[in-house]
């Protein structure tokens, strides 16, 4: 293929976890395009992800819930905004990963000659795209893989072989805040961390927190870790009760960026989480995972990196305290924690 585009747009306004899935097929088109200048139009917070990713030049970020939710003026000025910059950037391609009908006339607006749109039963608009072939429709959501839906769209371009495995690497000025941090919580003293993250963008995804608790407890009295509970946005409302749920034991964090959160989570010898976000930037840090998950989710979000285990059944209220406890020690003796040690 010929095809040389100088200048490229990628849409990626996915959740934190899409995001973080899809960096494969970021990866990929940097690849593909080793000259062009990308830039990824990405909605708040998950720009961090992109950044660290290393895989644009440039983002875009679009406060989208804000748009969604706000006075409607006020929305439709921030839309108009969003499409001047884009329109001002010249792109001459754009790649749109998830197709929602307001993403394709962003795609279309954007004044590039041509355009790759995902192709979405019901959500895309198909006749907004001209790239040529078409990437395939959309497979099953419950069947074919996230990152695999991603890296479809790219098929036109001859991209068959990437690697599908999402990976971050940290940065060095977020690490020696995370070692400050650990120090004066005194969390460095040589005990394996342990992760924990109670949080689900939905109630029925969560594990009860009381199960939560009782895990902190049992691996820091049997095991001698010293458990690290992550608390993100969303579970704002209840820290209090979050606090005096754990033991003294755990050290309770509700302050950290996507950048801090991904530096400690590299140190992890595992972190246990409900089906979130921060699950898979831990996985693609290279940390050990325990998902829990219910009968509900389809497989097509689990992360593809290991070692992992992954807990699921009929409720995830379900799942027994001793069943996660097991799997989380079958990790801890993988090797992981002399490796942190050596490191």
């Amino acid at each position: 293929m010929t095809f040389d585009p100088r200048n490229i747009l990628i849409i990626d306004f996915g959740q934190l976890g899409d995001v973080v899935m899809s960096l494969p097929a970021l990866r990929a088109v940097r690849e593909r395009f080793s000259l062009a200048r990308i830039t990824v139009a990405v909605g708040k917070p998950a720009g961090e992800i992109i950044d660290m990713s290393g895989y644009a030049d440039a983002t875009i970020e679009v406060d989208r819930v804000a748009i969604r939710d706000g006075f409607k003026p006020l929305s439709i000025l921030k839309i108009l905004d969003v499409v001047k910059d884009v329109r001002r950037r010249q792109f001459d391609f754009v790649i749109d990963l998830h197709s929602f009908s307001e993403t394709n006339l962003l795609g279309f607006l954007s004044g590039a000659s041509r355009r790759l749109f995902a192709r979405r039963r019901g959500r895309s608009l198909d006749f907004l795209a001209n790239f040529k072939p078409a990437p395939p429709l959309e497979a099953d959501n419950r069947k074919r893989h996230q990152v695999d839906r991603y890296l479809d769209v790219l098929r036109p371009l001859d991209i068959t072989e990437a690697d599908r495995v999402p990976r971050l690497s940290t940065r060095s000025g977020d690490d020696r805040e995370l070692d400050k941090l650990l120090n004066r919580s005194q969390a460095d003293a040589g005990a394996p961390l342990v992760g924990l993250f109670p949080g689900a963008g939905h109630e029925s995804r969560r594990w009860p927190l009381a199960q939560f608790a009782e895990l902190a407890d049992w691996l820091s009295r049997n095991d001698a870790v010293r458990p690290i509970v992550f608390v993100g946005p969303e579970e704002a409302k209840i820290i209090s009760e979050i606090r005096a749920a754990f033991p003294s034991s755990a050290l309770v964090l509700d302050r950290l960026s996507i950048r801090q959160l991904a530096s400690l989570q590299a140190r992890l010898a595992v972190f246990v989480s409900n089906d979130t976000g921060p699950l898979h930037i831990a996985a693609a840090v290279g940390a050990p995972v325990v998902l829990l998950l219910d009968e509900r989710a389809p497989a097509s979000y689990i992360p593809l990196s290991e070692p992992k285990r992954v807990i699921q059944h009929g409720a995830i209220s379900q799942i027994a305290v001793e069943e996660v406890y097991e799997a989380t020690r079958a990790l801890l003796t993988t090797g992981r924690v002399e490796q942190l040690f050596a490191s």
